[in-house]
């Protein structure tokens, strides 16, 4: 089975990506479960911190049979993440109700030892999206290293992680990669055709 079977990029925006502080290239992905079909054991249902403190599995109750958008972040960041952030919530807002409440944001940390769930709470209410649908994950660093993996997102500091966007819709295994330099409106389009029933289902 190819790296990352689940996140393979069905769709590839393809604006060119600004220069970014902490961009970098991404080393390889863990490698997948040898053989394995299963969602839940492919991402794992490894225990994380919600911004609210509360504990969530991550395959149990962020992804399963979800529409989702993830991407990574870290709190002492002074460029990229808060303005793809920014970013993100212009896509919410693109979005509209009722669509935005079938869609879950999830900003994993790649600090987790400096971003702890107060933390991460005081960063969404900075960058104004502290609202319904929106996680931040943090966790122990050995758990947070498992998940970042299982996404492709190993790294060797907080400052290099990748910011792509991965969006998906994890019933159907449909999954693409994203550009942050997207328009909104582009995201957003891709979000809405993820929502959309798959014919024959």
């Amino acid at each position: 089975m190819k790296p990352l079977h689940w996140i393979a990029t069905l769709a590839l925006c393809c604006w060119a990506l600004p220069t970014l502080a902490h961009e970098a290239v991404v080393a390889p992905a863990a490698k997948p479960v040898a053989g394995t079909h299963d969602a839940q054991t492919y991402f794992t249902d490894t225990q994380l911190l919600d911004q609210d403190g509360q504990p969530v599995r991550f395959y149990s109750d962020v992804l399963k049979n979800r529409v989702v958008l993830l991407n990574v972040i870290f709190t002492h960041c002074n460029d990229a993440c808060p303005l793809i952030t920014r970013k993100l919530k212009e896509v919410r807002d693109a979005l509209g109700e009722p669509l935005a409440s079938q869609v879950f944001f999830i900003s994993l940390t790649s600090d987790p030892q400096n971003d702890s769930p107060s933390v991460l709470k005081a960063f969404a209410r900075k960058q104004g999206v502290d609202t319904a649908n929106w996680l931040f994950l943090t966790g122990e660093q050995a758990k947070m290293d498992l998940v970042l993996g299982r996404l492709g997102h190993l790294i060797p500091s907080p400052e290099q992680h990748s910011t792509q966007l991965i969006v998906g819709d994890v019933a159907n295994k449909r999954w693409s990669k994203i550009r942050p330099d997207a328009p909104a409106a582009a995201i957003a389009q891709r979000l809405q055709l993820l929502t959309m029933p798959v014919a024959g289902r």
